[in-house]
């Protein structure tokens, strides 16, 4: 069976379901140190690799993730699938609070990144192929196990991410202009991480989990209270959905 890599996002910074498990410290790469220790575990014989994408503390901020080396961490542990956990900002009206969807597109707003392997330094330059971000059979993999699942607040199969610098959130305005660019979520993380799975050959699906609605899609203002006690029950059942798709 494959090992499969979970990236674990905002709200999600520990497995505990895993069994057997082992902790690989002090990770290096030839890019730097990923934003902490992996832990292998085993799950319903299923090898697991479990990546906090901020970090144990959530101390990491988006802009300052060493994306390259997370990356090249779960390549050396011998990642063959991943699954990227995502807190977003809901855009499109089906996207409330608690939502969860499957991404098939991203749109990219980030600036100053390393967002390559393909640098002219690390490696010789090289262009992938990006027209579908996602890699097709994990999306529907997913989409089966969300079908199944009691979801308190719904599922979406598809889904255009907006990926924006961050950390703060954004401005009406700039939701507007998202809207208008067709994209349905908006988070920080979701670039370069895409294109580096791509650029290893590692198929990669993203999980988003909707924890407000974007500036301007509320009379109310966002807050943070809100957005921690949507984490907490959407991420145990995003726990629930990683289970179910290690057993199907």
């Amino acid at each position: 069976m494959q090992t499969l890599a979970i990236i674990g996002g905002t709200g999600l910074t520990e497995l505990p379901e895993l069994n057997d498990k082992k902790v690989h410290q002090n990770i290096n790469t030839d890019l730097g140190k990923p934003s902490g220790d992996i832990i292998e575990g085993e799950l319903h014989g299923q090898r697991l690799l479990f990546l906090p994408r901020h970090g144990e503390l959530q101390a990491v901020a988006p802009h300052r993730i060493n994306y390259r080396a997370n990356m090249l961490a779960l390549q050396q542990l011998g990642a063959e699938n991943i699954i990227a956990v995502n807190a977003v900002g809901g855009i499109h009206c089906d996207a409330i609070a608690g939502h969860m969807s499957v991404p098939h597109q991203i749109v990219d707003y980030t600036w100053g990144r390393e967002h390559t392997f393909f640098d002219g330094l690390f490696k010789p330059l090289d262009h992938i192929e990006f027209s579908h971000p996602y890699d097709e059979i994990l999306r529907q993999k997913l989409i089966g196990i969300l079908s199944k699942q009691r979801l308190n607040h719904g599922y979406s199969d598809t889904g255009v991410y907006a990926a924006t610098q961050g950390p703060r959130l954004e401005s009406i305005a700039e939701i507007k202009r998202l809207e208008r660019d067709g994209c349905d979520l908006v988070g920080m993380t979701g670039m370069p991480e895409a294109a580096l799975a791509r650029e290893l050959n590692i198929p990669y699906a993203s999980l988003c989990l909707v924890v407000n609605p974007a500036a301007g899609k509320s009379d109310a203002l966002i807050a943070i209270e809100d957005i921690r006690q949507v984490l907490t029950q959407g991420m145990q059942e995003i726990k629930e959905i990683i289970v179910a798709f290690t057993k199907a």
